[in-house]
């Protein structure tokens, strides 16, 4: 079940969200003050939060940035001032979208329900598994068995574009151009020495894939059968 926390010291507000979130399908969390909140959030894992921005202790802007610090999760501001200054703020502070009071119980759960499914499609598109291996485009990091690999920027970018893509055959234009950019300057022979050093880097790992030449081709991604 989908987990939102919502913050509010006005106790009617966090009842009105509360019902029509929960009849909604949602796991409701309340909490009155930015710290409890955050001592909330340490406990009980959240997918989104909906935070007033005017709170004794800590207010809105805080805690949202406390937030964007400790967790990647989407959250909504709620003011009751329609401001640009305070919007600026808002936004500045790491907020996904501003919500002012009053406001329709409806609308806040469009705006829950359209961050969530950009928030999870950016989730599953930056994270992909072959095998024992799994690519992370939030860190840059690649995860084999217990091992943690950092490669060179580019590196990294075209094993993930392979990875995403497996048995797919690719150009070494079609590569620079996902990879590196139409405005590249460089030659194809770019591309081919970016795939010495993956096999190179992969040749003392034992995975799932090998990245084999394609001749007049280019290459492709292949998945190995276990």
């Amino acid at each position: 079940m989908t987990n939102i926390l919502i913050v509010d010291d006005d106790h009617h507000i966090l009842n009105l969200v509360s019902i029509h979130l929960s009849k909604a399908g949602y796991q409701v969390l309340e909490a009155k003050d930015g710290t409890e909140a955050l001592d909330i959030l340490i406990h009980k894992p959240c997918d989104l939060a909906v935070v007033d921005v005017m709170m004794p202790f800590m207010d809105g802007f805080t805690l949202t940035k406390e937030i964007r610090k400790r967790y990647d999760i989407p959250v909504i501001l709620l003011t009751a001032k329609n401001q640009i200054e305070d919007k600026e703020e808002g936004f500045q502070s790491g907020t996904d979208d501003y919500l002012v009071k009053p406001f329709e119980p409806k609308e806040l759960l469009f705006r829950i329900e359209a961050l969530l499914r950009r928030y999870h499609k950016k989730l599953d598109n930056s994270i992909v598994k072959l095998g024992n291996m799994t690519v992370n485009m939030h860190n840059y990091e690649v995860q084999i068995g217990e091992r943690t690999i950092l490669l060179p920027l580019k590196e990294f970018e075209l094993l993930y574009f392979l990875t995403a893509n497996p048995m797919q055959v690719f150009t070494r234009n079609q590569l620079i151009d996902h990879v590196w950019g139409m405005d590249f300057e460089g030659d194809e022979r770019t591309v081919d020495v970016h795939i010495k050093r993956l096999r190179e880097r992969f040749s003392t790992f034992s995975v799932d894939f090998h990245i084999k030449t394609v001749r007049g081709v280019g290459y492709l991604l292949e998945a190995k059968d276990r």
